[in-house]
């Protein structure tokens, strides 16, 4: 029988999906499963995006061009504008999901081989991508000690090789929720100039910050124009994950001629799914306010509740709707699957994503879980008990370093 890729073989599988057949599995048994594992949120997606669907008149469902409709980049100038961005539609690919942004950023912009330094916990198909391009990553650990803030610069330097090209990061970021400060983006942007590096930023939960937080982009920077490089999606924003539909932006001509290339080589994004996108920029500020209010009343919630557990500690997010949890466990993937395969509380359980599945470095996260409180207070109350429930009897309970955590952070 002919044999797969060496590529296919080490490309790893998801940590937030690999555990759907338990969690099916669970169901079929009869228990309900609060879904804590995947970002998809039960936010109703804004009104106008499924109305401009819903009132389309096209007789040929047609190709759209490569670097996405005029249209739709006139309209996504306007909102990135907004935020002070300066830029122009010559400036954007429209692209399918964040995701396929950051495939074409990696291309475009490194080699085979070549370095991509990613601060983790970091968003588990990071991986994915850097393998599918034959890029290494180079991991840098950030701690649930400070609440996952920026690891020292000098912590960065002591990886940059010659083979180093890019910094990516995420913020909000997922899985942790840390909205990285001014003065860190600040640091990055010298880091950057200093060692002629690109900066990748995902800015999928940019709308998502908490306590009056502000938001800060490297396109608010200045000075480093021809280093970043933004991905964005619709997805979270508009919680229209299934859209797939995300842009690349960058002021760099070259990487947009580069970008334009691979863009050419797929086709083209969805024509629907763009014309969805054009209407959504005319959301209402009200439509984000209330989203906004809703995922503070649900991290609240959510890290009240953990912190309230006994060997437990969850750090208070800044952004997006994930947590990173320490739990006292000896083993978060084993956990993970006991919970869904051998546990249920009034004929409940909670599907988490373990968090191996977002570092690098071997044996890191071993006793922690990302959630994500996508469901309404209700249920994630009633998670939470089922979660408080199964720490009680997992075989594999350990008294960890939970509790100094939990001790140091009143």
């Amino acid at each position: 029988m002919p044999k797969i890729s060496q590529k296919g073989q080490r490309m790893p599988a998801s940590p937030i999906r690999k555990l759907t057949p338990y969690a099916d599995k669970a169901k079929l048994d009869g228990k309900k499963v609060y879904h804590l594992n995947i970002g998809q949120p039960d936010i109703e997606t804004p009104e106008g995006m499924l109305n401009a669907i819903k009132n389309i008149d096209f007789k040929v469902w047609a190709y759209t061009p490569s670097e996405g409709t005029l249209s739709y980049r006139k309209k996504l100038t306007e909102y990135y504008n907004k935020l002070n961005y300066n830029i122009n539609p010559e400036n954007i690919i429209v692209t399918t999901g964040g995701s396929e942004a950051i495939n074409i950023a990696m291309m475009a912009c490194l080699d085979s081989g070549d370095e991509v330094i990613i601060p983790e916990p970091f968003y588990a198909n990071y991986n994915g991508f850097a393998s599918q391009s034959d890029i290494v990553v180079k991991p840098i650990l950030s701690f649930i000690e400070n609440g996952f803030a920026l690891p020292p610069i000098s912590e960065f330097e002591k990886l940059i090789t010659d083979k180093t090209k890019a910094i990516l990061i995420c913020s909000p970021n997922n899985p942790t929720g840390y909205l990285y400060s001014k003065e860190e983006m600040q640091a990055l942007k010298e880091l950057v100039l200093k060692y002629d590096l690109y900066l990748f930023a995902d800015e999928a939960y940019r709308e998502f910050c908490y306590d009056g937080r502000t938001f800060i982009s490297p396109m608010h920077l200045g000075g480093i124009d021809d280093n970043v490089i933004v991905v964005d999606t619709v997805s979270k924003r508009y919680s229209a994950c299934g859209a797939r539909l995300g842009c690349l932006i960058t002021k760099n001509k070259a990487v947009i001629d580069a970008g334009l290339k691979f863009a050419q080589a797929r086709l083209s994004a969805g024509m629907v799914e763009q014309i969805a996108g054009t209407a959504a920029v005319d959301t209402p500020d009200s439509y984000f306010e209330t989203v906004n209010k809703e995922y503070t009343s649900r991290r609240n919630t959510l890290v009240s509740k953990l912190n309230k557990m006994d060997g437990v500690y969850c750090p208070n997010p800044g952004g997006a709707f994930y947590v990173v949890a320490q739990l006292p466990i000896d083993n978060a993937d084993k956990f993970c699957q006991w919970i869904l395969e051998s546990f249920s509380y009034n004929n409940q359980t909670v599907m988490m994503a373990p968090a191996t599945g977002f570092y690098s470095t071997p044996g890191a996260g071993h006793n922690e879980v990302r959630m994500a409180y996508v469901l309404k207070n209700e249920d994630l109350h009633q998670a939470m008990v089922c979660l408080e429930e199964a720490l009680k009897v997992y075989p594999g309970r350990i008294e960890a370093q939970s509790k100094k955590l939990k001790a140091e952070s009143i």
